[in-house]
């Protein structure tokens, strides 16, 4: 069943957090210095994702001043193409060429809302939430085409210090696959 994103109130500052990346590195949120930030909450088994992750990596390899981050919160016990070896094959094919990282304990994707997969939250130099929503208009089998049009445009606006115009449109996908507990 898919779901939407939660809306974050905009303004709201990204949350800490440090993760391992698929080389086992630990990141954490004050590495990433480029005026903004967007952390996109993804997973290799999602249609939702796998609908725009050649796309994402496109608009990733365009992007100049943003730092990006994947995280995959999913429980890879019950989902193991969502395991590290998964989310690497899912790197290759899609040309991601930013950091991966993996929230086992679910913990990062609680800190910031992240409902779905994927759920796209983008920051500006303050790093207060700027942008929170949807890739594009383009679902499984809605029949539109996959642009990254309304991410594009709010890092545009981010990048000229100017806020995103109302309304986001919600991300839509797959709930994030919480363990028991």
């Amino acid at each position: 069943m898919a779901l939407e994103s939660f809306m974050v109130p905009l303004g709201t500052p990204a949350p800490d957090f440090v993760l391992p990346d698929l080389d086992g590195r630990r990141r954490s949120l004050s590495e990433f210095t480029n005026p903004a930030l967007l952390v996109a909450f993804v997973c290799n088994h999602c249609p939702y994702v796998k609908h725009i992750e050649t796309g994402f990596g496109e608009f990733a390899s365009k992007q100049s001043g943003v730092d990006i981050v994947a995280v995959c919160s999913n429980d890879a016990k019950a989902y193991p193409d969502d395991a590290p070896t998964g989310l690497a094959r899912q790197a290759e094919r899609a040309a991601w060429r930013f950091p991966y990282l993996v929230d086992e304990s679910q913990d990062v994707a609680r800190a910031y809302r992240a409902a779905c997969t994927p759920d796209f939250f983008l920051y500006g130099p303050d790093r207060t939430l700027a942008y929170r929503g949807a890739f594009d208009r383009s679902t499984p089998g809605n029949g539109v085409p996959v642009t990254g049009d309304l991410l594009t445009a709010a890092v545009e606006s981010v990048r000229r210090g100017q806020p995103v115009p109302e309304p986001h449109q919600p991300a839509m996908g797959c709930g994030i696959k919480w363990r028991d507990g």
